[in-house]
């Protein structure tokens, strides 16, 4: 039998983009697909885009979740409501190319010791055109032990396995470690991210599948700053939980890295505000 594949859509303020991030989930060439969305609330017209894509047999809208809880309050409940053997989670702005679901499906059959799997993905701007290309990895290409793929991504101070639209994981497996974890909410993705793989391998996909669209928000000064002590306290948290897996020397040299990282992406990000200024002047 095919595996079912939940695609699990948490909504929040997603107006301008939604309809574009559904488009490229219904266009997978996947086929044993089910889509969960709920609505966090939203102040703009995020519900009505919903409802009109409803229609659609392969989505399932759960009513609105209130207001309040953070991410992992609607992070958990559509993860919750999915009845797949995996569950990707999509943000309501990025986009997922049209083969991402079927190769990774097939990494996970292929290992079936693994329980998570990811791609690199571009960097998009508002418009969707991509700034940087084939972005994340790092070292992890291929089969991986968990341990080893844990140890890398804390080491580089930096979410090497990408957003969660990169990811495809085993919903058995989310389930047990509890769902998502929001103990540093900026790295609610990577530390779940973590926990699942303490229970077995990764396998990273060596092409970019995914466009991950960054905005104003993320180009604040204070937001590099908390990203970076949220870094630094996931490392605590899980060297303490785990010390055979993530060592003293190993949060150290993360905890440095997650500085410069957040340096890059204040880069990153104010290239990025000054080509999109350029643009809408033009």
């Amino acid at each position: 039998m095919t595996a079912t594949v939940s695609i699990v859509i948490p909504a929040y303020n997603n107006e301008q983009y939604l309809a574009e991030t559904l488009d490229s989930v219904l266009a997978q060439t996947y086929p044993n697909l089910e889509v969960i969305i709920a609505d966090h609330s939203s102040a703009d017209g995020t519900q009505a885009i919903i409802d009109e894509y409803s229609k659609d047999a392969r989505v399932r809208a759960l009513d609105p979740t209130p207001a309040g809880g953070g991410a992992k309050a609607n992070w958990n409940r559509v993860s919750q409501a999915a009845t797949g053997d995996y569950i990707k989670l999509v943000c309501g702005d990025d986009l997922i190319y049209p083969e991402l679901v079927a190769r990774q499906v097939a990494a996970l059959d292929a290992h079936p010791e693994a329980v998570l799997t990811a791609s690199r993905r571009d960097i998009i701007d508002a418009n969707g055109v991509p700034f940087v290309k084939g972005r994340g990895l790092g070292p992890l290409v291929g089969e991986q032990d968990g341990a080893r793929a844990i140890r890398a991504t804390v080491r580089a101070g930096a979410n090497l396995f990408g957003e969660p639209a990169c990811v495809l994981i085993r919903r058995a497996v989310l389930e047990s470690v509890g769902w998502w974890d929001d103990a540093s909410p900026y790295l609610i993705d990577e530390a779940t991210y973590a926990n699942v793989l303490v229970h077995g391998g990764f396998v990273g996909i060596d092409a970019s599948l995914v466009g991950f669209r960054v905005s104003d928000s993320q180009w604040s000064v204070r937001l590099m700053r908390e990203q970076a002590e949220q870094a630094a306290g996931f490392h605590g948290i899980f060297g303490r939980r785990h010390p055979d897996i993530v060592r003293p020397i190993d949060r150290r040299l993360g905890d440095a890295n997650a500085v410069k990282a957040a340096l890059m992406r204040r880069l990153a990000y104010a290239y990025l505000r000054q080509r999109m200024t350029k643009a809408s002047a033009a």
